[in-house]
């Protein structure tokens, strides 16, 4: 059990519906539903009857929400309590991506943390809901694809230029290419970030674009997910060049036209800025990655 696959049930049973909890968490149905099941799997309960475009909870499920949603509260009232270290240092409500954090962290981290002593406290969101919790200021900065359509709304600072790549298994036809095309991938099983992040809706663009319906078959933030995948054959999958996926046996394959992306930080302009986060920021632009 994870609070992740709390949040997503306790969102189901407050909307009645699973799509409308996947818009409103900016993540796809498909992962709420894993995560349901798993609840499910995990504790030997049915927690949802299904009906005709009707979704109940069973009187098990009832019971479930009401521990899980008090659950939930326990826990934020846990990091609010707990948000401050013994030298009287606020910690930093960081937003960032869990395939950027392959990149960012916990190298920037620990070497922030050594040389100020600042705590950070760590969310793992796509970048499209990070930069919706920073302009609600239920965080204070986020890491995150600079390249969606109103980043002019926030103050940012570039960290790091990458481009996206394909990957495939080395016994994949695709793996001899030096270059591969969005007409090339029409058929080709694929699998993209969640719907919460810039990159699927930079991929996304391109295929239609393109006039192409490309033939995704998962939505995951799960490197060892993905690389499972490929490992396997069953599909390719999209990522950022610099991301690691420690296997030989994964080839990765440029996009042509390439396609690149600013990676960077952003914070919510108009607002007062504590300390502890200006020093976050200022480490950051001097940050070597």
């Amino acid at each position: 059990m994870t609070l992740n696959q709390l949040e997503y049930f306790c969102a189901v049973c407050r909307y009645h519906s699973i799509t409308r909890a996947a818009n409103e968490l900016y993540v796809s149905q498909p992962t709420i539903s894993v995560a349901i099941r798993n609840l499910e799997n995990e504790f030997h309960i049915r927690l949802f009857n299904h009906g005709k475009n009707q979704l109940a909870l069973t009187p098990e499920g009832e019971a479930f929400y009401k521990k899980a949603d008090q659950l939930l509260h326990y826990s934020q009232d846990l990091y609010s309590e707990f948000s401050l270290t013994a030298r009287g240092n606020e910690s930093i409500r960081l937003g960032i991506p869990p395939i950027l954090s392959t990149v960012f962290f916990p190298e920037i981290m620990l070497a922030f943390q050594e040389k100020t002593h600042i705590p950070l406290q760590l969310f793992e969101y796509g970048s499209v809901r990070a930069c919706k919790m920073v302009e609600s200021e239920e965080l204070d900065l986020a890491i995150a694809n600079l390249d969606f359509y109103n980043v002019d709304k926030f103050h940012y600072q570039v960290m790091k230029t990458d481009s996206h790549v394909y990957c495939v298994s080395k016994t994949n036809p695709l793996a001899k290419r030096d270059s591969i095309t969005f007409e090339m991938l029409a058929d080709q099983p694929s699998i993209l970030f969640n719907t919460d992040s810039v990159q699927n809706r930079t991929i996304m663009s391109r295929f239609h674009a393109a006039e192409i319906t490309p033939n995704i078959i998962m939505y995951s933030s799960q490197i060892s997910t993905a690389r499972k995948y490929i490992l396997e054959d069953i599909a390719g999958a999209f990522f950022y060049s610099s991301v690691p996926l420690s296997c030989d046996d994964i080839i990765k394959i440029p996009i042509e036209p390439e396609i690149t992306s600013r990676i960077g930080i952003i914070w919510k302009k108009g607002v007062y800025v504590r300390d502890s986060v200006t020093r976050f920021i200022e480490f950051a632009k001097t940050y070597q990655l």
